[in-house]
């Protein structure tokens, strides 16, 4: 079974972010950064950008847009991607640690 855990995701459809209730424990200087990260995201190449735990505490980014949507930028979305995942390494490792730790309850040193 894939269980999948969403943190936060931004539309660019709906002009909407959410966080989900469960994280809002994280402080709130990390809150805002996934914010501003996701809605950057969606007003610069479009579509629904959603941050999710895979069931082994992965964080991954996955992208959808409408079929319809000829305003989406796929290019623009895999180099954007790329980026924040060079950029944004730190955070994206300290929320798999917080996620493994406090949600599946691992052990630090695992």
């Amino acid at each position: 079974m894939d269980e999948r855990t969403v943190l936060c995701a931004a539309s660019a459809y709906e002009q909407k972010f959410y966080i989900n209730p469960e994280f809002e424990t994280l402080p709130e200087s990390i809150r805002q950064e996934l914010q501003i990260m996701c809605v950057l995201y969606t007003e610069d190449v479009g579509g629904v950008l959603m941050v999710v735990f895979d069931e082994d505490g992965n964080l991954e980014l996955q992208v959808d847009h409408e079929e319809n949507d000829f305003t989406f930028d796929e290019i623009g979305s895999v180099l954007k991607i790329k980026e924040l995942q060079q950029t944004k390494r730190e955070l994206f490792e300290s929320l798999e640690m917080f996620y493994r730790v406090f949600c599946l309850g691992e052990d630090m040193e695992e």
